[in-house]
């Protein structure tokens, strides 16, 4: 049975884990605050140099010729910004996620102790119902480690799914860029 230092401990221990996953949570928001102002100070200053570009050409065919060479740079900004986004997003979940597993393999600790020290004390002749429990505790921590690895998994196939399109979408863009140069 826990004492109430044990469950103050815990609490203590709760309430701290919790202001730290939220720091966490704030440096990773921000990081994207500092981003997006980055983004906007640089579109400005590229808006600003754009707009007296267009109004300094003379026929269409040169308005036709700085749009194409607009467009690539848009595009592969584009594609960066929304690398970093995700970076500062998965940089942010891992951080988190490892607090919650050292969370979770201490709580899984503490219960399997607390566990053993009652099976233990258990009377006589309840033989099957420790093992049932043993069992379906076990059961229990299988689950969670094959959840964790699908997870796992599947975080690192969107990760290459999301780079794959990155790219992709920049490559096209290129080739957009320079068919439309040499029509």
């Amino acid at each position: 049975m826990l004492t109430a230092e044990q469950l103050i401990a815990a609490h203590k221990a709760n309430v701290e884990t919790l202001f730290g996953l939220t720091g966490k949570a704030f440096e990773g928001i921000e990081k994207l605050v500092e981003l997006n102002l980055q983004v906007a100070k640089t579109a400005l200053g590229e808006a600003t140099e754009n707009t007296k570009a267009v109004l300094s050409v003379k026929d269409a065919q040169e308005l036709l010729a700085l749009q194409a060479g607009l467009l690539q740079p848009a595009a592969e900004k584009a594609a960066a910004y929304g690398r970093y986004v995700y970076d500062i997003a998965s940089a942010t979940s891992a951080d988190i996620s490892k607090v919650a597993e050292a969370q979770a393999t201490e709580a899984q600790k503490k219960f399997m102790a607390l566990v053993d020290t009652n099976l233990k004390n258990a009377p006589a002749g309840t033989e099957n119902a420790v093992a049932l429990v043993k069992s379906a505790v076990a059961a229990a921590n299988n689950a969670y480690e094959s959840v964790h690895k699908a997870a796992k998994q599947a975080a690192d196939v969107a990760e290459a799914n999301f780079q794959a399109m990155t790219t992709t979408a920049v490559k096209a863009t290129q080739a957009a860029t320079k068919t439309k140069r040499a029509a």
